[in-house]
């Protein structure tokens, strides 16, 4: 399979670890009700850099934002979580993520782990998580889907450059077929149409699968190893 197609992600080999600015105190809860949001936040201030992560507060709300943080306080084994809402949403839900799949067999007794980290909806959530994190500038976490070192045979800088002239994207999962087990490892293909404006306000269509992976259920395996993670992507031009 061939990696992405509908941004210029130039493939070089080596990696750079990304940088995280992340926020690690909790604020207050709140008690508002959350305000409807955009399916995909779009950045319009000119003085953007790329670099400005957008918080969960400012996409979702701050009561929705409050939320998620109280799920990430309630899961996490952090000694330092990012379980604040000025951090981008998607690297909360990866935190809560990453500490349900920690848990193994009891994450379906707790209450925050919604959804069991082993199924094929923990897989799509992947792929929802991966434009969730490009949307709010945080190309760290959208690395990180790729697995603990970032996308194979690319520098993390030159991932991120892939979405300088990217506004928004907006990405609908179809249909997904049963995972399937080989090699001591178990692959879900998460079919999906992916659309997105162009700072200059020209509109991409894309269609095809993200294929994710996760090691089997073996002895020994880490958290990181049973995480879902993105394998490989074929993303092709799609007729509006």
């Amino acid at each position: 399979m061939t990696g992405m197609v509908f941004l210029p992600l130039t493939a070089c080999g080596g990696g750079s670890e990304p940088t995280r600015n992340v926020v690690t105190a909790a604020p207050s809860p709140v008690a508002q009700a959350a305000p409807p949001g955009p399916p995909a936040p779009i950045r319009t201030s000119a003085a953007d850099d790329g670099d400005s992560v957008l918080s969960c507060s400012a996409e979702r709300g701050e009561a929705a934002a409050q939320r998620l943080v109280k799920i990430c306080t309630s899961v996490s084994p952090a000694t330092h979580p990012p379980c604040n809402m000025a951090n981008s949403c998607a690297i909360i839900e990866d935190e809560i993520a990453r500490s349900c799949a920690l848990m193994g067999d009891d994450a379906g007794k707790t209450p925050g782990c919604s959804v069991d980290p082993r199924s094929d909806a923990a897989a799509a959530e992947v792929i929802r998580r991966y434009y969730s994190a490009i949307n709010a500038h945080d190309y760290a976490t959208a690395w990180t889907q790729w697995g603990q070192d970032g996308r194979p045979g690319q520098r993390f800088a030159d991932f991120r450059k892939g979405f300088a002239h990217t506004r928004s994207t907006h990405v609908s999962i179809g249909t997904m077929p049963p995972s399937e087990g080989a090699a001591g490892s178990i692959y879900a293909t998460v079919p999906v149409t992916v659309e997105a404006q162009l700072d200059d306000g020209r509109r991409q269509r894309f269609a095809g699968q993200y294929v994710v992976r996760r090691v089997n259920d073996v002895p020994g395996a880490s958290a990181e190893q049973l995480r879902w993670h993105i394998d490989s992507a074929t993303l092709k031009p799609a007729a509006g």
